[in-house]
C-alpha cells in the first residue's frame, strides 16, 4: 500500500485538515454526525441526509409526494399513492417533469435489484431535465453506481459535480470499500481532508472498514487518531469498527481497548469480540467469558456470535458446553440456521460423536457448501486423532463416501472440498480414488488453485508417486513455502537426495525463506546419501543465516546421518557436542543402528538409555526384546517384559490394508480370513525359498506374551506379518507389472522389510509400503530407504 498517500496531511494551526477557501477551525464535537458545514445548498433535505444519506426514508416515499405533470399548459397532480418502479419509469420515459427528489426512491431501486441499466437510464433523464445539477440526486446517483459495481461511472459523476459535500465523499469511500478497491478508498479519503471537508462518522466507519479489509492497521491507527479528535468513540458503530480493524489485524488486546470504550455496546460489538477469540485459540477462555457477559448484559446474540460460540466450544473440545449452546440456539429460533448448525455438526465430528453429527446433518432442511465441507473435514480430523488405524481408515471411508453424495447432489465441490478430500486420500494412500478427484479439478478449474494443488503434491507423494508429484509441482503457477517442502521431502523420501537438495536450492533462488521443517526435509536428504560436510553446512546455515533454534528432528537427522554412514562414535559425539537430550525416537535409531553395524556395547549404551526415558511406544519395546532375544540376553528379556506388563501396553497390533478396484482389503500378522488365504500362503512360500536362494536370511523376532516367566522364553519363529499378506493378495489381484501399494499400522520388522525387498527383484514389480515411521519403495531388490527404515 506504499501507493496511498498518508492521512498526514497539511494542517492549520489547529491540526485541521485546511484547503483553499476552507475554514480550518475544528468543529464542535455535535458536527462529527452532521453534514459538512461548508457544503452549500443543503437546504431542506439536510435532515434526510443526516438520518440515513444513502437510502430514501420514509420522507421521500412516493406516497406524500406530487408528480407534477405538464398538460394542456396546466399542471396536474398525479395521484398520492405509491407507484412501483415500472410506472414509475413509464413516466419518466413519457417526457413528465418530476421533481428531483423522486429519483432517489427509483435509484435506490436500481440498488436494490442491481440494475445498472436502469440507473444509467435515470442518469441520461436527469441530464435531459437538467437535474443532474442537484447534488442531492446526484449523491444518490453515486451511490447507486458504485452498489452497481459501475466505479468508473461513479467516479466520472463525482468529479463533474459542481458541489459537493461530505455525504457524497462518503458514498465514494464507501462503494470503493464495497467493491474491494481499498486503495482507492483510502486515496479519496485524503483527497477530502485535502479539501478541507470534515468527515462524519459515516465516513470514518467507512475509512475504517476499508483499513481492515486491506489489512492497513497504520492507516487505521490515523483514522482511530481522527475518531478522537472529533469526539467519535461514544458512537457504536465507531467502536464495532476498531474493534474489526484491530482483531483483524491481529492485535486482540488493542480490540479489548476498544471494545471496553463503546458505552452502548450493541451485538454486533460483542460478536465482533468473540469472533475475533474464536480465530485465536489463546483466547478461547476470554471469548466464552465474553459471551457470558453478553448474556448477563441483556443483549440477545445472533447466528452470528451462536456461531463463533459453538466454534470456541470445538476449539476447547467442550462438548457439554456445545450442547448448551446448542440448546441455547433452539430457545432463541436459530436452531435451523445453517452456520449454527455447521459449528455443532463439526464440534459433534472433533468429539467423535459421528453418528450425532450424521443425525444433525441428515435432519437439516438447507444445507451449504460448507455443510458438506464441515462434515468431510471433520471426518479428515478424526482419522489423525482416531484410537486405532483401523478406526481412522473407517472414518476415512466415510469422509469418501460423503464426497460422492455432495457430487451426487445440486451442490458443487469447491477448493476446500477438493483439498480436504485429497487430504483424506493421503492418509489412506487412496491412489485411485485421489486419481479421480484429481480429475474432478482438472474440468471443474480448481486446480489452478494452490491449496488444491499442493494438496495434490502431498497425495501423490504420500501414494509413492514421485513422478506424479514432480509433474503437479512443476505444473503450479504458484507455490508456497508448503509445496516447496512437501517436494523436497517427497524427492528425500524416495530416495532421491540430489534432486531433493538441488530443489532446496532453488527455492532459496526463487526467494522463498525455508523454514524448520524445510531444513528437517533438506538434512533428511543429506542424512540418506551420506553427505555429512554438506548436512554440516545447512545445519550452521540454519541457525547463522535463518537464526532457526534447531530441534530434535533436526539433531535426529544429523545422527541418522552418522548412524548409516556406520560412524557410531561421531554420533554420540554429536550428542555431547551440541548437548541436546536425544528422545525417545532418536535412542531407538541409536540402537537399532548399532545393532546393524554390530556394534553391541554402544547398543546396550542405547538401550539403557533408552529405558531410562520410560518410553511409551510397545515398539520401542519389541525392538529392545529383539535385540536382546537374539543376544541371549535372557536377563534383560525378563526386565523389558516386566516394564511392559507395569506399563499395560499389552501386544503389539500388527496391521495392514491395500487398496483394489476401489476394495479395501485388511490384514493381521498371521490372517487367514481371506478367501484366497491358502493360495496367499503358498505364494509366500514359494517367495521365500526362491529368496534364500538368491541370499535372503531370515531374522529372528520377539513373539509377545503376557508371560512372567524370567526364565529363558521361546525364540520367536519367522510369521507371516500383516504386510507380507497384503504384498501377496495384491501381486495375486494386480496386472502383471502394476505397483503394488500397502498400508501398515507399525514400523515394518527386519525380516518382513528384507524379504519384500526380494520379492521386488524375483516377481519384477515395484511394491511400496508405507509404515508409521516412513515410506518403503522396493524395486530391483533395493529400498527408497537404504534399509535404515527398519527398526524392529
Amino acid at each position: 500500500m506504499a501507493s496511498v498517500p498518508s492521512v498526514a496531511v497539511p494542517v492549520a494551526a489547529s491540526g485541521f485538515p485546511a484547503a483553499g477557501g476552507a475554514d480550518s477551525r475544528r468543529p464542535p464535537p455535535s458536527s462529527v454526525a452532521a453534514a459538512d458545514k461548508n457544503s452549500p445548498a443543503l437546504g431542506s433535505r439536510a435532515k434526510y441526509r443526516l438520518a440515513h444519506p444513502f437510502t430514501p426514508t420514509s420522507q421521500n416515499n412516493w406516497s406524500g409526494r406530487s408528480v407534477h405533470a405538464a398538460q394542456n399548459g396546466g399542471t396536474v397532480e398525479a395521484p398520492l399513492r405509491p407507484l412501483d418502479f415500472g410506472e414509475a419509469m413509464d413516466m419518466l420515459r413519457e417526457g413528465k417533469k418530476v421533481q428531483s427528489a423522486m429519483y432517489v426512491p427509483l435509484l435506490h431501486g436500481c440498488v436494490e435489484t442491481g440494475t445498472l441499466g436502469g440507473a444509467r437510464a435515470l442518469h441520461g433523464h436527469m441530464v435531459k431535465t437538467g437535474t443532474s445539477a442537484d447534488m442531492f440526486v446526484a449523491t444518490s446517483l453515486v451511490n447507486a453506481y458504485m452498489r452497481c459495481g459501475a466505479c468508473q461511472d461513479a467516479r466520472s459523476l463525482f468529479d463533474q459535480m459542481p458541489e459537493k459535500n461530505v455525504v457524497t465523499w462518503t458514498a465514494l469511500i464507501t462503494g470503493y470499500t464495497l467493491n474491494s478497491q481499498l486503495v482507492e478508498a483510502l486515496e479519496v479519503f485524503v483527497e477530502m481532508l485535502e479539501a478541507g471537508r470534515y468527515p462524519s462518522h459515516y465516513t470514518l466507519g467507512a475509512m475504517l472498514n476499508a483499513c481492515s479489509a486491506s489489512n492497513n492497521a497504520d492507516l487505521g491507527n490515523q483514522v482511530h487518531g481522527y475518531t478522537i479528535k472529533y469526539d467519535a468513540l461514544s458512537i457504536t458503530s465507531i467502536g464495532n469498527s476498531l474493534c474489526r480493524l484491530y482483531a483483524k489485524s491481529g492485535s486482540l488486546e488493542s480490540a479489548m481497548r476498544a471494545f471496553r470504550m463503546v458505552p452502548d455496546k450493541n451485538v454486533i460489538t460483542w460478536t465482533t469480540m468473540i469472533s475475533a477469540c474464536a480465530e485465536d485459540k489463546n483466547y478461547t477462555e476470554l471469548g466464552l467469558t465474553l459471551f457470558v457477559d453478553m448474556l448477563m448484559d441483556g443483549v440477545i446474540p445472533n447466528e452470528f456470535t451462536l456461531t463463533s460460540v459453538m466454534s470456541l466450544c470445538g476449539t476447547r473440545l467442550d462438548l457439554n458446553l456445545g450442547k448448551q449452546v446448542q440448546a441455547f440456539s433452539f430457545k432463541i429460533g436459530c436452531q435451523t440456521n445453517v452456520p449454527v448448525n455447521n459449528s455443532t455438526m463439526y464440534l459433534y465430528l472433533r468429539k467423535g460423536e459421528t453418528e450425532e453429527a450424521m443425525r444433525l446433518f441428515e435432519g437439516m432442511d438447507d444445507v451449504s457448501i460448507i455443510t458438506w465441507n464441515a462434515m468431510i473435514s471433520g471426518y479428515a480430523q478424526i482419522m489423525e486423532t482416531a484410537k486405532d488405524d483401523l478406526h481412522a481408515r473407517s472414518r476415512g471411508f466415510e469422509a469418501l463416501k460423503i464426497f460422492r453424495n455432495l457430487k451426487r447432489s445440486a451442490m458443487k465441490p469447491d477448493l476446500f472440498t477438493f483439498s480436504s478430500i485429497l487430504s483424506v486420500c493421503s492418509v489412506m494412500m487412496a491412489l485411485e480414488q485421489g486419481e479421480q478427484i484429481h480429475a474432478q479439478t482438472i474440468k471443474t478449474g480448481f486446480l489452478s488453485d494452490v491449496v488444491v494443488n499442493s494438496a495434490l503434491v502431498n497425495m501423490y507423494n504420500k501414494c509413492g508417486c514421485i513422478e506424479d508429484t514432480t509433474k503437479a509441482f512443476v505444473e503450479m503457477s504458484t507455490r508456497t513455502l508448503v509445496t516447496w517442502t512437501s517436494m523436497i521431502s517427497g524427492y528425500s523420501q524416495h530416495g532421491r537426495p540430489q534432486e531433493a537438495i538441488q530443489l532446496f536450492e532453488d527455492m532459496r533462488f526463487a526467494g522463498v525463506k525455508p523454514n524448520e521443517i524445510t531444513f528437517v526435509s533438506v538434512l533428511s536428504a543429506c542424512s540418506y546419501a551420506g553427505l555429512v560436510d554438506k548436512a554440516e553446512h545447512y545445519f550452521n546455515m540454519m541457525k547463522e543465516e535463518y537464526k532457526i533454534e534447531p530441534v530434535v528432528d533436526h539433531y535426529g537427522c544429523m545422527i541418522d546421518m552418522f548412524v548409516r554412514l556406520g560412524q557410531l562414535d561421531d554420533a554420540f559425539s554429536f550428542i555431547k557436542r551440541t548437548g541436546f537430550e536425544p528422545n525417545e525416537a532418536i535412542w531407538s535409531s541409536l540402537v537399532a543402528g548399532c545393532r546393524s553395524h554390530g556394534n553391541m556395547d554402544l547398543a546396550f549404551y542405547a538401550a539403557d538409555r533408552l529405558l531410562e526415558l520410560q518410553p511409551k511406544g510397545v515398539e520401542t519395546y519389541v525392538l529392545l526384546l529383539n535385540m536382546y532375544i537374539s543376544n541371549e540376553r535372557w536377563h534383560d528379556v525378563a526386565r523389558v517384559r516386566k516394564l511392559m506388563k507395569q506399563e499395560d501396553l499389552g501386544i503389539l497390533r500388527d496391521r495392514s490394508w491395500i487398496t483394489i478396484k476401489d476394495k479395501v482389503y485388511f490384514f493381521r500378522a498371521n490372517d487367514k480370513t481371506h478367501e484366497l488365504s491358502d493360495e496367499l500362503y503358498q505364494l509366500l512360500e514359494n517367495l521365500l525359498e526362491k529368496a534364500k536362494t538368491i541370499g535372503f536370511e531370515p531374522y529372528q523376532n520377539a513373539e509377545l506374551s503376557d508371560s512372567e516367566d524370567d526364565e529363558k522364553p521361546p525364540a520367536g519363529s519367522v510369521k507371516h506379518h500383516s504386510e507380507r499378506l497384503a504384498v501377496a493378495l495384491g501381486l495375486i489381484q494386480t496386472p502383471p507389472g502394476a505397483t503394488v501399494r500397502v498400508t501398515k499400522n507399525i514400523t515394518m520388522c527386519r525380516d518382513c522389510h528384507s524379504s519384500i525387498k526380494f520379492f521386488s527383484l524375483l516377481v519384477n514389480r515395484e511394491i511400496v509400503v508405507r509404515d508409521s515411521k516412513r515410506l518403503h519403495k522396493f524395486k530391483d531388490g533395493r529400498c527408497s530407504c537404504g534399509d535404515f527404515g527398519a527398526l524392529l
